[in-house]
């Protein structure tokens, strides 16, 4: 067969409708082939467990831990390297053959469950099951739709996980989801309540995913963080998995070296438990697509936690480490189990070698609106509303990326009233938490909540002013949705929200391309979701 691939996960889709010859994010045909096959066992292991436990039966807790990182690597930017992936599809099948033993009935099972082919048989199988193997369009559409949001619940379940924290009921129910994507029986009705459902763990994972950073490292606060650099040679450490970056600070102490973040790891410094360490430095750089020219000149190593990876230039990717459910081919990889301490040693000497960082930016950046903080601004938010000091807050949370066109969230941050407020989390803030957009009453213009993993303090933000005001209807506040979107973890969020009720959100800079026009049509009529237009249209929309 004709070596080709099918992807359009991601909002850089090669012409919103699908990469065909190689993935716009890098991914060559031969591995995005083999992610869809990872996808494909992780699913038939899903359709085992989900049986495993209809019998009554424990599922064990690595079982599950295996089923979250598999997905995680398939998610846009994380990993890249065909023997990592082919790694874990080996694995896959071995778990899944080890369960399917215990498993009394078989007869009902999907063909991904039964299946189990060597390395050898692994190309031309990948081939069979990827996207476009489920032929009714609409179907499709839906069947990705919750394979996406499944994807970003994973990730979410992994950094939980990390720190020790689990939820049962969400690893059951994510693993009944993937394998229901493989039923045949199943209507576009029953796949839309799926999504629906999906939307409702994908709640619950966000709020273990709170309480597991909180109860770590202490509930954020609002800080300044330093956006210039030190003297001493720097590890700049990019991704989201918090309990990396403290394994990497403990091992830095009295090494002078500097720790900096990066991109969504910004938020680290909001914690109160990070500001103890002194090598803890600041901020390096903006959203993930521009590392290429800011690990050029940052000099020292790079540790990625996870996605979202640029394919690296050659002159520093013997400085750029990944971890976690990470890989590039040719890049060193940290390993580590969750509850063990990770070595970074390697990167820690190879740093000592290195130049200091280049400065490319000065000043401070002010964040930590994570849901209580801004509960204990309550009063004084409710206050600016009710005198009319604050008309509207605009949530402009989700991603950032590399499209020229996402400058209209610039502008629109620009051009927004004065007397407006943005709610933001995810590395989207990059288009417009450097402008000087000024405050209100002591209240600054952008509440930046965190990481795209803290968008469930944007929904619990809005779940308080609903309470506080005496509204029914999460709708009747003054809160306008002008989201923007790029991968998996994007689409949990708006599944969270639909959940939740919300309506009337707008997507941009395009809608996703595995929206089939009939499924579209379900989610505008039903949950008012729109695309953008122009900032002055839209301007004139939402005021």
């Amino acid at each position: 067969m004709e070596n080709t691939m099918f992807c359009y996960q991601c909002q850089e889709t090669a012409g919103c409708s699908g990469c065909t010859k190689a993935g716009v994010c890098g991914k060559t045909p031969e591995v995005a082939n083999l992610q869809d096959l990872l996808v494909y066992v992780t699913k038939g292991l899903s359709a085992v467990t989900t049986a495993l436990r209809a019998e009554g039966k424990p599922v064990d807790e690595h079982v599950n831990h295996m089923v979250s990182v598999n997905l995680f690597t398939t998610i846009t930017n994380a990993n890249f390297d065909k023997t990592a992936i082919t790694a874990k599809i080996v694995d896959t099948l071995a778990t899944k053959e080890k369960l399917l033993a215990e498993l009394v009935h078989q007869d009902h099972l999907p063909e991904a469950a039964l299946w189990n082919g060597d390395v050898s048989s692994f190309e031309e199988k990948a081939k069979t099951v990827g996207v476009l193997s489920t032929k009714d369009e609409d179907i499709r559409s839906l069947r990705e739709l919750i394979t996406y949001g499944l994807k970003g619940l994973a990730a979410y379940s992994k950094h939980a996980n990390a720190l020790l924290k689990d939820n049962a009921e969400v690893d059951a129910f994510l693993q009944e989801a993937l394998a229901k994507t493989l039923d045949d029986r199943l209507s576009v009705e029953d796949y839309v309540n799926l999504a629906l459902t999906c939307g409702k763990y994908g709640v619950d994972g966000m709020a273990l995913l709170d309480e597991a950073n909180t109860s770590a490292y202490g509930n954020p606060e609002i800080t300044e963080v330093d956006l210039g650099v030190r003297s001493n040679p720097g590890i700049l450490v990019s991704g989201h998995d918090l309990k990396d970056l403290e394994m990497l600070l403990e091992q830095t102490q009295g090494s002078g070296v500097d720790v900096y973040t990066h991109s969504e790891m910004l938020p680290a410094h909001y914690y109160p438990f990070f500001k103890k360490y002194d090598n803890f430095a600041g901020n390096y750089g903006n959203a993930w697509w521009k590392q290429k020219e800011e690990f050029e000149s940052f000099h020292g190593p790079i540790l990625m936690t996870t996605n979202c990876i640029v394919p690296p230039s050659d002159s520093y990717k013997d400085r750029l480490f990944t971890t976690g459910a990470t890989g590039y081919p040719g890049c060193r990889h940290i390993d580590g189990a969750y509850g063990q301490n990770k070595d970074f040693s390697e990167i820690i000497e190879l740093a000592k070698k290195c130049e200091a960082p280049e400065e490319i930016e000065t000043g401070t950046i002010t964040g930590g609106f994570a849901h209580e903080q801004v509960f204990a601004l309550a009063d004084k938010i409710v206050e600016a509303v009710k005198s009319g000091a604050i008309r509207k807050f605009v949530v402009m949370a989700g991603c950032d990326g590399r499209a020229g066109s996402r400058s209209y969230y610039s502008d629109f941050a620009k051009a927004l009233p004065k007397d407006s407020v943005i709610l933001t989390a995810g590395c989207a803030k990059y288009k417009y938490n450097k402008l000087a957009l000024g405050e209100i009453g002591g209240i600054p213009r952008v509440l930046d909540a965190g990481q795209c993993n803290d968008s469930y303090s944007l929904a619990l933000i809005a779940l308080k002013l609903k309470e506080v005001f005496g509204l029914d209807d999460v709708n009747e506040l003054p809160i306008v949705y002008n989201i923007s979107w790029y991968e998996q973890k994007a689409v949990i969020v708006l599944l969270a929200l639909l959940y939740l009720g919300v309506k009337n959100i707008h997507l941009g800079p395009t809608l996703p391309a595995f929206l089939s026009p009939n499924v579209a049509k379900v989610l505008v009529e039903n949950f008012g979701i729109a695309g953008i237009t122009t900032v002055e249209e839209d301007m004139n929309l939402f005021f």
